[in-house]
């Protein structure tokens, strides 16, 4: 395995590239760096300088009088060899380069050239051609887009491997505004050296990593990608979600990050065989992670669906009757008997248990109490539509403690506008899966759970 702590874990990085100039990415880089909280040293390098953020600029990374741990490389394309060179001879092992203009737009050449240079010295790249590094546990933002445009997301524990930094920038902004919590974000880029399956590989031992989630257009080393997937699925669930199926999505690969995307059939096959949870979409992607992330695994399939809304009850019992692993739990005849004399006539005991449009929240603590004694159900999918008028906002407390006191997998459905939202939002905070449609939440879990029984 790479050692690639000098990425993650620099106590001194040097900006080549870095500028006064706030239209410049060399800039925004040096910026967030410093606005982000970094708590090493950050060194300006720029010769056509002298200060930068009242920080002294040297014109090489050799004039700097310290040890530098690691260097991120924003100059024009045909300037980054040299300045590798620069960084060989001040003994700086690892670069990350965000410069773009390498095989991509045909430049094999030159990436050619670098990779060489990097492989024969032994030194380690992320990049070419890649959006930056973010470790939220570490206080580390090398990524080239201001924070006032994209978000950063809170600490959690999900990294995000992604080879498409616009991708992974727009998703990374949509998922910090809907809660997510990430531990890294790694955009890669060409590959150049360092590609997925070394990041995947070291993402397996980071302690603030519960779950990984890769989004790739192609691979050079098939072979190294699926024994390195194979080895690290058995430890951490993998999410992939793969660009370029179709014809045209292939040949925009190659003038994007300049990799073969290859037939999808060859990619599903390998997906299957080494045990990685395939998503559909990116917002699959991160439905799935936010369950494996709250531990909501559904490894036993049996599904009880609570409801106080009769159709969104016959919808979720559809999909779970259509899906790959799971199954409509039956309920025990001293559960049913229970619930009977607790529910008025109206409540549909049975599964999907109905509780009908009246429903109060202590008719939810009473469904919920009952049903987790019951060895016939192995998890819970709660519909809860705030909408009815007895329904109480502690209910989310109700949930929540819950969650809390049962080693039953659950996840919530709650479709809505702002009210809802706010409620579902503090569920997340809880730890507790939310879901807007019943067809979104139970392929989520029907893939969890085909995970966690191939494991």
């Amino acid at each position: 395995m790479l050692n690639l702590s000098n990425f993650f874990k620099p106590k001194r990085i040097a900006v080549v590239g870095a500028s006064r100039n706030p239209n410049k990415v060399g800039h925004v880089i040096f910026k967030n760096i410093i606005d982000g909280g970094f708590d090493g040293e950050t060194i300006p390098v720029n010769p056509k300088t002298h200060n930068i953020f009242n920080r002294i600029s040297y014109g090489s990374v050799r004039k700097i009088p310290r040890k530098v741990d690691l260097a991120i490389i924003a100059v024009p394309a045909q300037f980054v060899l040299d300045v590798v060179r620069d960084c060989y001879k001040k003994k700086i092992k690892d670069v990350l380069i965000v410069t773009a203009g390498f095989s991509e737009i045909g430049e094999k050449k030159l990436e050619d050239e670098l990779r060489d240079f990097l492989n024969k010295k032994k030194m380690r790249c992320i990049g070419v051609n890649c959006l930056g590094i973010f470790d939220a546990y570490n206080d580390l933002d090398t990524l080239f887009l201001p924070s006032y445009r994209m978000e950063r997301p809170k600490p959690g524990r999900i990294s995000f491997v992604c080879q498409s930094g616009a991708l992974g920038s727009a998703v990374l902004d949509l998922a910090a505004d809907q809660g997510y919590g990430f531990s890294k974000f790694i955009s890669y880029g060409n590959a150049t050296q360092v590609d997925e399956s070394d990041l995947v590989e070291y993402l397996a031992e980071d302690e603030n990593t519960k779950v990984i989630c890769l989004y790739i257009e192609g691979v050079r080393d098939g072979d190294k990608f699926y024994k390195t997937m194979k080895k690290v699925s058995k430890k951490k669930p993998i999410i992939v979600l793969k660009g370029g199926l179709s014809d045209e999505g292939q040949k925009a690969t190659m003038s994007h990050t300049g990799t073969l995307a290859g037939k999808k059939e060859v990619y599903f096959g390998v997906f299957n065989q080494a045990n990685l949870i395939r998503a559909d979409s990116l917002k699959e992607m991160f439905h799935i992670a936010s369950l494996i992330e709250k531990e909501s695994f559904f490894d036993d399939g049996r599904i009880l669906v609570v409801t106080n809304g009769g159709g969104y009850g016959i919808v979720s019992t559809d999909n779970i009757v259509e899906s790959k692993n799971l199954e409509m739990a039956v309920l025990s005849k001293e559960t049913s008997k229970t619930l009977r004399k607790a529910f008025p006539k109206t409540v549909n005991i049975g599964n999907p248990l109905d509780l009908v449009g009246d429903a109060t929240t202590h008719r939810y603590v009473t469904a919920l109490e009952e049903c987790v004694k019951d060895n016939n159900v192995g998890g819970l999918l709660i519909i809860i539509l705030y909408q009815t008028p007895l329904i109480t906002t502690d209910i989310v407390n109700v949930i929540g403690e819950f969650r809390d006191k049962t080693d039953k997998p659950i996840a919530v459905i709650s479709t809505g506008g702002e009210f809802t939202e706010v409620l579902s939002e503090r569920l997340k905070e809880m730890g507790v899966p939310v879901f807007g449609f019943p067809q979104e939440a139970v392929r989520a879990i029907d893939k969890v759970a085909e995970y966690y029984l191939k494991k």
